[in-house]
């Protein structure tokens, strides 16, 4: 009987020794590689791919150009051309959190600010007034916009694509396709182009809509890290469908995603009258391309669910840096697009890339 303990013993022991070989050639084949520990960083961390492209474009410029890229003139003068993109790039941001898309947001903001703009100028309704409608427009249009993907479950590429044209046309029968002019403006409601106004440190000159930009993009960094609102997006633009299962109410996160957006669209029409001076119904309408690419090159997915604010606005840098680097080089305006439709490209086989890391 002790023999065959012994044996039973030897056995089990044995057959511990091959479990303990399996785990450890099943932990050695899935050893992750450096380029697999690269993959996991870059998931968990979405933001360092524009980043890295941000910083390695500021050092070529800087290398080919020297001082008359890195001084703090030029610097600013980058954070001051980007600053429209950047606003819009945030109401863009969190549509595509959602796993929509919005074209419509160029449009929005352009008939927000004729609104605001005619309101205060040629109507003599006070400035602060004139701004609080401009901007409720602004959230209409993109309450209507949520309305139509999430009650009529409309596609979003759809439903913005026709309303792009309905704003843009409501904005030339309103204003009969009539500039204000920046003087009459000035004249009349001085505060329509408070946030074009310029303030100097040191040697670097920046406008209110730069402060106003990274208020923003650190006010909506804030809401989506830190807030259940923030969380639902996230959830809703992963899994609609599992978002709804665990209680998430999708529709009303939708609807209030695309009026935030609206609303953060109106705010850009007050800053597009301020970087133009004037009321112009025929400014703007670039915007929605220029926030995509902005929200793209930024490292947020085009697929929903991750991404970041943050990286919108270092994305609209990466644009800013190379065209004012190419410029100042003295090379054809055609390479910056050249390169900017390089970037996106480049933007989304990375993310292909990186979201097929394994959980």
């Amino acid at each position: 009987m002790t023999d065959t303990t012994t044996r039973k013993g030897s056995d089990f022991e044995a057959g511990l020794d091959k479990s303990d070989t399996r785990v450890a050639d099943f932990s050695a084949k899935h050893k992750r590689t450096p380029l697999q520990h690269l993959q996991h960083f870059l998931h968990a961390n979405p933001t360092m791919v524009p980043v890295i492209v941000l910083l390695c474009g500021i050092g070529v410029f800087g290398a080919l150009i020297g001082g008359r890229f890195f001084n703090a003139f030029t610097m600013t003068l980058i954070l001051q051309q980007v600053a429209i993109v950047g606003i819009v790039g945030v109401a863009q941001t969190l549509i595509i959190l959602t796993a929509g898309i919005d074209l419509s947001v160029g449009a929005i903001m352009v008939l927000s600010s004729v609104v605001m703009g005619n309101l205060a100028v040629l109507h003599g309704v006070p400035s602060p007034l004139a701004l609080l409608i401009g901007l409720a427009v602004g959230t209409l249009c993109g309450a209507i916009n949520g309305v139509l993907v999430a009650k009529v479950r409309l596609p979003p590429f759809i439903v913005t694509l026709g309303t792009w044209f309905v704003f843009e046309a409501i904005n030339f029968i309103y204003t009969q396709n009539a500039t204000i002019r920046a003087q009459d403006v000035e004249a009349a409601a001085p505060m329509m182009q408070f946030l074009g106004r310029t303030f100097q440190v040191g040697g670097a000159v920046f406008t209110y809509a730069v402060v106003a930009v990274l208020l923003l993009v650190a006010l909506f960094y804030y809401i989506l890290n830190n807030t259940a609102w923030g969380r639902h997006v996230y959830a809703v633009g992963d899994d609609e469908d599992a978002a709804r299962l665990s209680g998430i109410r999708s529709n009303k996160v939708l609807i209030s995603v695309y009026a935030v957006s609206g609303l953060i669209c109106g705010f850009a029409g007050w800053a597009l009258i301020g970087r133009i001076g004037s009321v112009s119904p025929t400014s703007g309408y670039e915007a929605n391309i220029q926030a995509i690419t902005a929200v793209v090159i930024g490292g947020t997915s085009l697929f929903g669910g991750r991404g970041s604010v943050l990286g919108t606005l270092v994305g609209a840098l990466i644009v800013g840096v190379f065209a004012m680097g190419l410029r100042i080089y003295g090379t054809d305006p055609q390479w910056t697009r050249l390169t900017v439709g390089a970037l996106i490209i480049l933007a989304v086989a990375s993310d292909q890339w990186i979201r097929k890391v394994s959980a």
